[in-house]
């Protein structure tokens, strides 16, 4: 063993595990007080990098949480005023109800019905300025799309051949000039041609109408012209609540005629059947003879085409992008009348302003919903109507036909309002609801994660506190040897 004074490489020894030691010591405090096992990117740096986007994930998911619950305040606020114009409307559609009753009403009760359904649209014109969420108008036709058709041509009725109808959350608003029309068909209703002679309905013919589920039967008589008989078959029908019309095409002196049969409503779905006690009254749609009894049933057909180069359904006069479209999801047009084939008919104008919900933690991880306009305006409208009601708030009860008229519109604006009514419960349950539950399942996964990564194992800690304890303790012990070790000199100094 050799001693030396100038170098003590025990004592460095002994320095350096007692510094390495203190460090392990100060590491496990610092890990015991915060809780965490990764205080520093020094601490894990590859774990640091992964539990940081955690960490932002788990925040992003707790925000959208609150958004969605927000959210579900917003669609449960705009319902609970559509219920009460519901109610309001139904309210309205009893009142037409009873003016309808023309055996009994007079003037004083049909005014008191009016009055009482001009309260009510008062009531559903101020819900539709009045609810509110926060600062946000919700029923006033704000927080929906809007939009406008310009026709490419003229048309020779004078009639705008385009229409702009509606469109949904999905889609896009256009820019430009809008979005092109282009129809590859036109729409047509089911429609059925006859001809009658005098001898015809002298002799007795039966003449029978169906349309939609409903039949209406008409027998003539020897007193009958073929105008009387076509009358009579008119009002059977319109009894019967038939959606058709019937004209009196060709006629000399009432003697003979031809007369054509139309559902009022096009496309597909309106469909038309006659049938005649006698051969060869009416034509079937390839020019083919008819028999007696023979039932001939006619289809009407819709329109075909695209909107902005995009695929489009067509359902009687109807237009709309298929779902899934880039741009004109859900977007719906009018077609008028018929118009040339494979050319732009027109363009339709789209301003988005449907309510847009940031529901999910991350970029673009949004749902849109439209409110409708609830005003009496802009209710049932586009209906076909004796009375010429543009919309709800034209209807007026005091006449018997404009009491049957303001039952159709009243149904109308239920139907419309049911419809939005149905959406938006849809998107609260199966979009909002639906999504707050995966939002919270997926917190406490992330959470639970991020857990694994950071969270230090307080256990564990503790045992290697203790051991750092007493390796420090150790430590410090034998730096005190070795510091003591140069003194065994002065040993030998003395015993000189």
């Amino acid at each position: 063993m050799t001693l030396r004074i100038n170098h003590n490489r025990e004592a460095l020894t002994a320095h350096r595990n007692l510094v390495q030691n203190d460090n392990r010591l100060s590491k496990s405090l610092e890990k015991l007080s915060s809780g965490l096992k990764v205080n520093a990117a020094a601490d894990g740096p590859a774990t640091l990098v992964i539990s940081e986007n955690m960490r932002a994930q788990i925040a992003g998911v707790h925000q959208a949480i609150d958004n969605n619950e927000a959210a579900v305040s917003l669609v449960q606020t705009a319902e609970g005023a559509l219920t009460e114009v519901n109610r309001l409307l139904i309210d309205i559609r009893q009142r037409a109800i009873h003016a309808a009753n023309e055996g009994i009403n007079d003037d004083a009760m049909l005014n008191a019905d009016q009055s009482e359904i001009e309260n009510a649209l008062d009531a559903i014109d101020r819900i539709a300025q009045q609810t509110q969420f926060g600062r946000k108008r919700l029923l006033d036709g704000s927080r929906s799309a809007t939009g406008s058709a310009t026709d490419s041509f003229a048309s020779e009725s004078g009639n705008k051949v385009l229409e702009y109808v509606s469109a949904t959350a999905s889609t896009d608003g256009s820019t430009g000039a809008g979005y092109d029309v282009v129809v590859t068909q036109n729409s047509a209703r089911a429609e059925a041609m006859g001809n009658l002679t005098e001898e015809q309905v002298r002799a007795g013919i039966t003449l029978s109408i169906r349309s939609d589920g409903k039949l209406a039967t008409y027998t003539t008589t020897k007193q009958d012209t073929v105008k009387n008989a076509i009358e009579g078959l008119t009002a059977v029908a319109e009894r019967a609540g038939l959606n058709v019309e019937i004209e009196h095409s060709v006629g000399i002196e009432d003697l003979e005629g031809g007369f054509s049969v139309r559902n009022r409503e096009f496309g597909s779905t309106h469909d038309l059947q006659v049938r005649s006690s006698v051969a060869n009254v009416f034509q079937k749609e390839d020019g083919a003879a008819t028999i007696a009894n023979e039932e001939v049933s006619y289809i009407g057909r819709d329109v075909q085409g695209t909107i902005n180069g995009e695929a489009a359904v067509g359902t009687g006069q109807l237009l709309t992008g298929r779902k899934g479209n880039p741009s004109t999801s859900g977007l719906t047009v009018r077609i008028n009348e018929d118009v040339p084939l494979r050319q732009i008919v027109g363009q339709v104008k789209v301003e988005q302003n449907a309510l847009k919900f940031q529901v999910g933690g991350n970029e673009g991880q949004t749902v849109s919903v439209n409110l409708i306009d609830t005003s009496s305006t802009q209710m049932a409208r586009r209906i076909v109507n004796s009375s010429g009601f543009s919309s709800l708030a034209d209807v007026d009860v005091r006449s018997g036909q404009g009491a049957q008229d303001t039952i159709r519109l009243a149904d109308k604006a239920i139907d419309e309002l049911s419809s939005n009514r149905g959406d938006l419960g849809a998107f609260q349950r199966n979009t909002l609801e639906s999504n707050l539950s995966s939002l919270r399942i997926a917190s406490e996964n992330l959470t639970a994660a991020e857990s694994t990564l950071r969270d230090a194992d307080m256990a564990k800690e503790l045992t290697e506190f203790t051991k750092n304890q007493i390796l420090s303790q150790t430590a410090t012990a034998q730096l005190a040897q070795a510091n003591a070790l140069p003194q065994n000199v002065l040993t030998l100094l003395s015993t000189q």
